[in-house]
């Protein structure tokens, strides 16, 4: 090699030196993080009952669209408001105790169910030997106060269908069509749904029959006043629950044609409010069947601009038609709708169509209409393109809330992130609401959704679950088998 070339390899070498000694080494490139939905995979295969009750809790929710007044609320919550003075301005409320025969004595037209609630103001009434039968509630004993919250829920083995419609709506007694304390029991539960990070509630109640605090009659016009009213009261509107009403009416009863020729001229003239008309009832009670209604609804359409309409169909064991004869009464959306793979072409209609079917699957469960989980319809809706929601139904009966219906969906059906996300965004755009507010809600929520995946759904989920108080049901507790204790009943 000559010289020339020597130096010139000496000089190259050199400056290699020179380079790596000021030029760091190439850092490894760094993991990326995993996705929401690997981190959703990760946390159902391994997360405890209580950490998936908590991350499910603290999910951002949409609308709770299948929801009956009374039913839809604690039951704790119930019995606190007739016996504390100070939430139920100083009313008195009688229970019945005991049911024995009086000799000769006229029948009041009451249920004769045990925990029936009656006003001092009727119990007056009543001659001497029934008089006896009933108790002050403020006079009752703990194990009679115990019994009483009992029988307003299903929570003993071999209570059913025929408990739930026979008597457990009849031991509600006055107070949710009292004016007074009515709205004071939405607010408080709206509360409770605010904590759920629900947006939404869609409630069916009715507007005859309501009464003001000494019992007397009052107009639905006033019925709407009292709810309008309390609704714009700062606290409920702190709870970030938007809530709408639907006329619901009982669809086996002999006047039910004129109850839904009301209800539309009274929602055509209360829009602002009430969204939207149901039917409910037994559907094993033949004079209930939709096809009874197909010329009133015709009617009240050639009449009335157009007013949405979900409507409870398909609750049923058996195969019907219920659902079809429901759709062509102009039908919305569906509540329940547990027996339409038993209809191959109504569910072939349903499939990418417009329809909602209200889901609910505690509700299903309780009364027996879906006894095995994994034969329930909703999965196979959800993943055929049938538009689906989750709903609470009458959770203060179930003793339940709405995150006991996200666990049992997520447990039984291995549902995806997408496909989680996915029913709350449906409740929403199927929710019977303007236009504006109904976009308002949509944004809130994809916000939500995306913040939770930040602060929940990464590597660090489970650390991440400590930090969240969720309310637990004695549902919850008992079928999921939690260690976290029952909170459901506290009042704020």
């Amino acid at each position: 090699m000559s010289s020339t070339l020597r130096s010139a390899s000496a000089l190259l070498a050199l400056v290699s030196l020179a380079f790596f000694a000021v030029t760091p080494p190439r850092a490894h490139a760094a993991t990326p993080a995993p996705s929401p939905t690997a981190v959703f995979d990760d946390l159902k295969a391994h997360a405890t009952p209580d950490e998936l009750y908590r991350l499910l809790f603290a999910l951002p929710k949409g609308g709770d669209l299948h929801h009956h007044s009374g039913g839809g609320v604690p039951m704790d919550y119930v019995v606190e408001y007739y016996t504390n003075p100070a939430r139920n301005r100083g009313q008195k409320f009688y229970l019945r105790t005991t049911i024995t025969h009086v000799p000769g004595a006229p029948t009041p037209a009451l249920p004769e169910v045990l925990f029936h609630v009656v006003r001092e103001s009727t119990w007056k009434t009543f001659l001497p030997a029934l008089r006896a039968q009933w108790k002050l509630v403020t006079d009752l004993t703990a194990e009679e106060k115990s019994a009483w919250l009992s029988g307003l829920k299903l929570d003993l083995p071999g209570e059913g269908r025929d408990e739930f419609f026979e008597k457990t709506w009849f031991r509600l007694g006055p107070i949710f069509s009292d004016i007074t304390l009515g709205p004071d029991l939405l607010v408080e539960n709206m509360k409770a749904f605010g904590r759920e990070s629900v947006r939404y509630l869609e409630m069916q109640v009715s507007p005859w029959g309501g009464t003001d605090a000494d019992g007397q009659p009052v107009s639905p016009e006033a019925y709407y006043q009292a709810y309008q009213t309390r609704l714009a009261q700062p606290d409920a509107l702190a709870t970030g629950v938007t809530v709408r009403l639907q006329i619901i009416v009982l669809r086996f009863l002999p006047g039910a044609e004129a109850k839904i020729r009301d209800a539309f001229a009274f929602i055509d003239a209360h829009r602002d409010l009430f969204v939207g008309l149901n039917l409910a009832g037994r559907e094993d009670n033949g004079k209930g069947q939709a096809a009874r209604f197909t010329e009133v609804f015709r009617e009240m359409q050639r009449k009335f601009p157009r007013i949405p309409l979900a409507i409870h169909a398909g609750e049923s064991d058996e195969a019907n038609t219920n659902i079809r004869d429901t759709l062509l009464l102009g039908a919305d959306r569906i509540g329940h709708g547990v027996n339409i793979l038993k209809d191959p072409a109504t569910y072939l209609l349903l499939r990418n169509n417009r329809y909602l079917v209200e889901i609910n699957l505690v509700s299903n469960r309780v009364l027996e209409y879906v006894s095995d989980p994994l034969q329930h319809p909703f999965p196979v809706l959800l993943r055929t393109g049938v538009p689906v929601c989750l709903n609470t139904d009458d959770r203060g009966m179930w003793d339940s809330n709405f995150t006991d219906e996200y666990v049992t969906a997520v447990s039984h059906y291995n549902l995806s992130w997408a496909e989680v996300v996915s029913l709350a965004r449906t409740s929403l755009v199927h929710a019977f609401l303007d236009a504006p507010t109904k976009t308002r809600l949509l944004a809130d929520y994809e916000k939500a959704v995306s913040a939770y995946e930040v602060r929940y759904l990464t590597a660090d989920w489970r650390h991440a679950s400590t930090s969240i108080a969720p309310i637990v049901s004695n549902y919850g507790k008992k079928t999921f088998r939690l260690n976290a204790p029952v909170t459901l009943g506290e009042l704020r």
